[in-house]
Parts: C-alpha cells; sequence; structure tokens
C-alpha cells in the first residue's frame, strides 16, 4: 500500500515540478548550414563523394564494356574461355561492389570522413547551446532536427537565433524562428 501512496504523491508532484523547468529548442538543421567550419567540411565531403562515385563508376563501366564485349563475341569461345570470362566480368562487378561498400557502406570511408570534417562544427555548436543555455537558465534544449522528435514547440522556446548570435553568425533567415528572450 505504501509504494502505491507514494507513487500517487510523485504523480502529483510531477506536474509542479516540471511546471518549474524552461525548456528550449535549436534546430540544428538552420544553425549548421551557416556555420563557415561545416560549409567547408560539406564542400570537402562533397569532393570526396564526386571522386568516390567517379572510381566506382569506372569499374562499372569496365565490367559493362567486358560483358558487351563478351555477349559480342560470345560464339567464338571455348567453353573453357567462356567460363573464364563470365568469372571475370563477375569478379569486375564484385570489385565494384567492394568499392561502393568500402566508400559508401554503413562504416564506410564516406562515415568516417563525416565523423572526422563535422566534429569541430559540432562541437563549437554544443559549446554554444551550453552558453545560452546557461545565460538563458534552460533545463533542457532539444534539437528538434535530430532523433527527438516534438510534435509540438512553443516558438517563444526556439533558441535557434540566440546560438547563431552566440557563434557570431548573422541571422540570414531573420525571424524565422521567433526567438525572444
Amino acid at each position: 500500500m505504501r509504494p502505491l501512496i507514494a507513487l500517487a504523491a510523485l504523480l502529483l508532484a510531477a506536474p509542479v515540478a516540471l511546471a518549474q523547468q524552461t525548456i528550449g529548442f535549436i534546430d540544428s538543421s538552420t544553425i549548421l548550414p551557416q556555420m563557415p567550419e561545416f560549409q567547408s567540411a560539406q564542400q570537402e565531403l562533397d569532393r570526396l563523394t564526386q571522386q568516390w562515385q567517379a572510381e566506382v563508376q569506372a569499374v562499372a563501366l569496365e565490367a559493362e564494356q567486358m560483358a558487351d564485349r563478351f555477349a559480342a563475341r560470345e560464339i567464338l569461345y571455348t567453353d573453357d574461355e567462356r567460363q573464364a570470362q563470365l568469372e571475370a566480368i563477375e569478379a569486375k562487378r564484385e570489385e565494384r561492389d567492394a568499392l561502393r561498400t568500402r566508400y559508401f557502406g554503413p562504416q564506410g570511408e564516406l562515415f568516417r570522413e563525416q565523423q572526422t570534417q563535422m566534429r569541430p562544427a559540432q562541437e563549437r555548436l554544443l559549446a554554444a547551446v551550453e552558453v545560452v543555455a546557461e545565460e538563458g537558465d534552460y533545463d533542457y534544449i532539444f534539437d528538434r532536427a535530430g532523433e527527438y522528435l516534438f510534435l509540438y514547440t512553443r516558438p517563444r522556446n526556439n533558441v535557434t537565433d540566440l546560438v547563431l548570435e552566440e557563434l557570431g553568425i548573422g541571422l540570414g533567415a531573420a525571424g524565422l524562428s521567433g526567438t525572444s528572450r
């Protein structure tokens, strides 16, 4: 019986405790693209992506050319030559797939480069969020562009503009978030 009473008391006290907390949110998808270090990291990632895609496409083209040559000359090959050609074509396609996975797979080079290249911008953003949270006496600040999903947020709690200001970035989309201190 005591645990039930304690639980009821906790549930009754929870709204009072929550009413005293200040929650803010940011939209990192608005902030990050305006940060110079993010922009340069994104440009480098785009360059690497194009380079790697060209590499994968070159191997894919080579595999297709091999398949076309084989199709044009198939009747001229002996059974052993035919088998060897088919194996060579399959090996080239596997090379293409391996290269694609190496560069663009879940733990591929692009993923690792994103982690490395984006870290300075993310750390700077987090530091600015901490400053805004401490100065604004916020208990929580969530990123609505991240994994946390809010179905409703009050515009007055959006601190995106304050974080942009703390980062020294002008408000390109002035008034977009409707922040007030």
